[in-house]
């Protein structure tokens, strides 16, 4: 018995040794990365007929513009996985006061009127309404309309403000290309639109459309939001509070607007 004592000690010793020098290994291991928590699955609305904010590439059939990239960076800060629905404007503003979406994003101005229906993150670029006509005309600003068959997309502040004008007929459409397409070809005297997207289409038909007078209201674009998430907003928020004080906003500005400068 006193020879198996002497055996097992030098064994237990050297056991022990072995677990203090795993211990102290273990120690001085860098911890393990944290699992990434999982995205916040979040559903977005656009409608891709409003270049160059928003529109489907012919190519690649992709949806891109400066709401899209800017969208898409908003998801990356804010840790959402975005899936984008391509509706028409009109349904889009009804689905975001039904919350059938959890956001939009579509060229959208904040008004009084659609915040009671939905919410709106902080503004992100100014965007007014101007005019367009046919080259040639006689129109020369907005003071001119009265009378006048003006064109605009269904639901838009565009369509708000040629309302206003006395003695005007308004002719809505469901995408606004078509309202500079009627321009284009005679059958409205004018297109009332936001001054971005209609410095896009004026760019591409110079030789036919022409802005005239100057942008008569003060709008800024938000990202939409539906009621009942509030907490989607604030996030939306925080991340374009960081995009800005990144430059990212001048980045989609200089990549997606050189024609509305």
């Amino acid at each position: 018995m006193p020879e198996e004592k002497k055996m097992k000690r030098p064994l237990f010793a050297v056991l022990s040794v072995i677990v203090l020098f795993a211990i102290a290994l273990s120690a001085c291991a860098p911890a393990a990365t944290a699992t990434p928590s999982a995205l916040i699955k979040v559903r977005v609305a656009t409608d891709a007929t409003y270049p160059p904010f928003e529109s489907v590439n012919d190519q690649t059939k992709a949806l891109e513009g400066f709401d899209i990239d800017l969208m898409n960076a908003i998801a990356q800060k804010a840790g959402f996985d975005v899936t984008y629905t391509n509706i028409n404007f009109d349904a889009l503003l009804a689905g975001m006061a039904t919350c059938q979406y959890d956001l939009a994003v579509s060229a959208t101005t904040i008004t009084e009127d659609r915040k009671k229906q939905m919410l709106f993150s902080d503004g992100y670029i100014n965007a007014g309404q101007i005019v367009t006509v046919k080259v040639g005309s006689a129109i020369k600003s907005k003071d001119d309309l009265g009378g006048k068959k003006i064109g605009v997309q269904i639901s838009t502040t565009g369509a708000i403000e040629a309302g206003k004008i006395a003695g005007a007929t308004v002719k809505t459409y469901d995408t606004v290309d078509l309202a500079f397409l009627d321009l284009a070809n005679g059958q409205v005297d004018a297109v009332i639109a936001d001054f971005p997207t209609t410095a896009n289409y004026v760019a591409k038909q110079a030789d036919k459309i022409m802005t005239v007078g100057s942008v008569f209201t003060d709008e800024s674009y938000g990202v939409v939001g539906c009621k009942s998430k509030p907490d989607l907003i604030d996030k939306v928020n925080t991340a374009l509070a960081a995009l800005k004080s990144e430059g990212m906003l001048t980045t989609l500005t200089d990549k997606w607007l050189k024609a509305a400068k």
